[in-house]
């Protein structure tokens, strides 16, 4: 057990903490946005092959607002940054519905045109740096005895594709991801994960940027809820959150006596 500090300021004793991934501790940003264009490549080349040129315009107007692009930014909120490759695929039919087509045709052609970005697109992780100063705060955790899990609607192939690369996985002990169930944001899924580490939700903390996750984290009774402000051009709004920061250094352990 140790005290948790931001700014020096004592705001609880933790036995673990719970980290979202993308946008809390990897930038993910850049890595999203240009998966998001090579999506609606294809998704033009499809709809024309499918549809002909009628709606391309219109159908990137609202597949960009779907996903919360926002000029060359990502809405942190947005589908794109908060949800599961799965919900994404969802969105992207409901939209093709909107223009038109059935949706056993819209949930196909989403079917094909993320079937095909897997083929066409490696996700080895190189994309995704580590924010600076989250590293420092995992060693931190780490040597103080206090375990470290994430809890991503990555999957489970994607978080530790990350973790390897930036060689912190060593420094965390379990993840939560989307192959998992229930999936986050349901509370069900901090309980589950906290299982595993043999802890209760109230002796932990959970650091995440976007809202659903710090929500989920209060209904699951998590002791100390932290929202991360610094992964995103656009400041994500945490209104429920008590504790927020912008830097990892703001982050420090006292050691319990």
């Amino acid at each position: 057990m140790a005290t948790l500090l931001l700014r020096g300021q004592p705001i609880g004793s933790i036995h673990g903490v719970l980290f979202d991934k993308d946008g809390t501790l990897s930038h993910s940003e850049p890595h999203l946005l240009d998966l998001f264009e090579r999506r609606m490549t294809v998704i033009s080349d499809l709809w024309r092959d499918a549809k002909g040129a009628e709606h391309l315009r219109e159908l990137d107007i609202t597949l960009r607002q779907a996903f919360g692009i926002r000029d060359k930014a990502l809405h942190p909120g947005g589908t794109l940054a908060v949800a599961a490759r799965q919900d994404n695929l969802t969105s992207t039919a409901t939209v093709f519905c909107i223009f038109g087509c059935s949706w056993p045709e819209a949930l196909a052609l989403a079917e094909m045109c993320f079937e095909r970005i897997d083929q066409q697109f490696s996700d080895d992780a190189t994309s995704r740096p580590l924010l600076d100063g989250a590293k420092t705060f995992l060693e931190e955790l780490t040597a103080a005895s206090i375990p470290s899990a994430v809890i991503s609607n990555d999957t489970t192939k994607g978080i530790h594709a990350f973790l390897d690369h930036q060689n912190i996985s060593s420094l965390v002990v379990d993840c939560w991801s989307a192959d998992d169930q229930p999936r986050k944001p349901n509370p069900e899924a901090v309980h589950q994960l906290c299982k595993r580490m043999q802890l209760a939700p109230q002796q932990c903390a959970l650091i995440g940027d976007a809202e659903t996750d710090l929500q989920m984290a209060q209904d699951a009774g998590v002791g100390c809820v932290l929202g991360y402000l610094g992964g995103w051009q656009i400041r994500p709004k945490l209104p429920t959150t008590v504790h927020q920061f912008e830097h990892w250094k703001e982050l420090a352990l006292e050691a319990d006596p």
